[in-house]
């Protein structure tokens, strides 16, 4: 069997790393459906300070397979990959779940055509009657809605809905509809496509960064207008997710209910939808260094291809360099800037037998309390063993391999030590 590491390098002394590694962990164990990406089980390794968390392997991701030269999908693919992303999305929210991260790359495809939301590291449990502040610095860029680039702290499931608006236009215009390089920029070009907000928005919901970007002459909304060619049915429901006012998004099992899904041509069936050679986005970059490669060597016979693979290379979403400073804030205020900022990886791997790994199969019977806050969290709460013991150990998080073993409990108490102290004199500097 072949499965995804999503590889997590972590300070397993330093609290604020490890809540951010053990918030995703709680977050996917409590989620429970075929169009959300399961989690099967955790590895540790002795030889890093890194966790694999192990996932069913996908073989394509949206953003990849768009970017395929020549691909283009038809009504009832998008409307197919479409419904298996709003029935991820309620599944989601009914669980109170925020994913704050939608986007093509984040979307894995099998080859039997079933979509699956994945990548939970930006993912939040909320509270719909009872709001609390969050960061603003959440979604890449391109798929980011208005109320976060004006620095709300007070949003929902509307921030998910306003991606998933923008992956609905951006399948069936065949590339994304609003690629901004800057926060400036993206909401002008939204503005430009969705209208200035009303008067009456702009004063009830006082947002910070209102006074800065609010547009000296208000722009008129133009969805039907950029999009005519599209389906009538599709332009309904494109106008709803973009609503420059989160409240008028409505939810994930409204739009599921719309005309869109509701008349001819209806939705495929998974099953049906063609298989496609690999086509990730990580493919898809390497496609385009390699046309850049043949294009610098003069490779007169692959022109046309490498041509088309660099017009495809600029509408492919890169994350904003801010999508990850909620964790990166609050390592600062501790002053540790060292190791903290855990980047993730996810690659095609057999299941890990070597390195002294150590293994931890989740069982679907546990699920997080939503008043669960991760930090607090004791050990045994998010590493279950196979048969739904909790380990008892409660020893520093990466140090399971440890219990039992007097000596290598010494050697990793000395590390301990030793890379407290180097921290204490990084800090100082």
């Amino acid at each position: 069997m072949i499965v995804a590491l999503k590889k997590v390098r972590f300070d397993n002394l330093e609290p604020e790393s490890v809540k951010f590694m053990a918030r995703e962990i709680l977050i996917l164990r409590r989620l429970d459906h075929p169009n959300v990406v399961k989690l099967m089980g955790l590895v540790t390794s002795r030889m890093s300070c890194s966790l694999y968390l192990v996932f069913e392997y996908m073989e394509h991701d949206l953003a990849g397979l768009a970017a395929s030269p020549g691909l283009k999908f038809t009504e009832p693919q998008v409307k197919c990959y479409m419904k298996q992303l709003l029935s991820g999305l309620e599944h989601c929210h009914t669980r109170c779940v925020l994913h704050r991260d939608i986007k093509g790359s984040n979307l894995l495809l099998d080859n039997s055509g079933m979509l699956k939301i994945a990548d939970f590291g930006l993912a939040t449990i909320f509270d719909p009657n009872c709001k609390h502040s969050m960061t603003s610095r959440v979604v890449t860029l391109w798929y980011r809605p208005p109320e976060l680039l004006l620095g709300a702290t007070d949003y929902d499931v509307g921030v998910d809905l306003w991606s998933a608006g923008c992956i609905l236009a951006e399948l069936l215009a065949g590339k994304p509809i609003m690629p901004g390089r800057t926060e400036v920029e993206q909401l002008h070009r939204i503005f430009k496509l969705c209208g200035s907000p009303s008067e009456e928005y702009w004063k009830k919901s006082k947002l910070p960064h209102a006074t800065i970007f609010k547009p000296q002459q208000p722009y008129k909304r133009c969805i039907k207008e950029t999009f005519k060619e599209f389906p009538p049915s599709s332009l309904q429901l494109i106008e709803t997710l973009l609503a420059i006012d989160p409240a008028e998004r409505g939810t994930a099992s409204a739009a599921l209910e719309s005309d869109f899904f509701g008349i001819e041509p209806f939705a495929c069936e998974p099953s049906s939808l063609p298989q496609y050679p690999p086509s990730k986005e990580m493919d898809a970059k390497l496609r385009d260094e390699e046309a850049r490669r043949l294009r610098a060597a003069g490779g007169r016979a692959n022109a046309e291809g490498p041509k088309k693979m660099h017009t495809r290379e600029r509408h492919r979403a890169v994350p904003a360099p801010e999508a990850n400073a909620e964790l990166q804030a609050n390592l600062d205020k501790r002053r540790l800037i060292t190791h903290a900022n855990a980047k993730s990886k996810s690659e095609k791997f057999p299941p890990p037998h070597q390195d002294g790994a150590l293994g931890f199969p989740l069982g679907s019977s546990h699920y997080a309390d939503p008043a669960f806050d991760p930090p607090e969290a004791s050990f045994s709460t998010v590493f279950p063993y196979q048969k739904g013991t909790a380990m008892t150990w409660s020893g520093p998080l990466l140090n399971p391999v440890a219990a039992g073993n007097p000596k290598r409990k010494k050697q990793i108490d000395r590390n301990a030590r030793h890379s407290s102290k180097s921290h204490k004199g990084t800090s100082e500097r």
